[in-house]
């Protein structure tokens, strides 16, 4: 994990605050994606149209992968509540995967969209008023 957060920190060293908190927000928000795969060409194309850091974006990804797998099923189930989705018994098993993957993305667009934007907001204000941010305090092994 330490390696993950040096290799993390080389790519952001020459950032702008802007710059540092749009990355973390895409890469967290976009790693959580719910359907398995989908997050990789999401930061490939975020990386390109916001002309991000394609190495650290991805690592972000990886990092948030674990929490990719433990949003699932809250996420879903947000999803459902927010869609008015009631789960019935009836139907094909490709019908209700295809129903409960529906119902994941809305609740991640519903939850951790606007959590990105937040988290974005408060990464620009901790920087901008002279802390340290997080990947500085990471000591080189060396």
């Amino acid at each position: 994990m330490k390696q993950r957060l040096l290799r993390l920190q080389a790519c952001v060293e020459e950032l702008t605050p802007e710059q540092a908190a749009l990355l973390l927000a895409v890469g967290l928000v976009l790693g959580v994606f719910p359907i398995f795969g989908c997050p990789t060409a999401l930061c490939v194309l975020a990386a390109v149209v916001l002309r991000l850091n394609f190495v650290a974006l991805q690592l972000l990804n990886n990092l948030s992968s674990p929490l990719q797998f433990a949003l699932l099923v809250p996420l879903e189930r947000v999803g459902a509540w927010v869609c008015g989705g009631a789960y019935s018994a009836h139907g094909s098993a490709a019908g209700k995967l295809g129903a409960a993957a529906m119902h994941a993305i809305a609740g991640w667009a519903c939850v951790c969209v606007p959590l990105g934007v937040l988290l974005y907001i408060a990464v620009i204000l901790v920087m901008r008023r002279g802390r340290s941010p997080w990947f500085n305090s990471v000591k080189s092994p060396a």
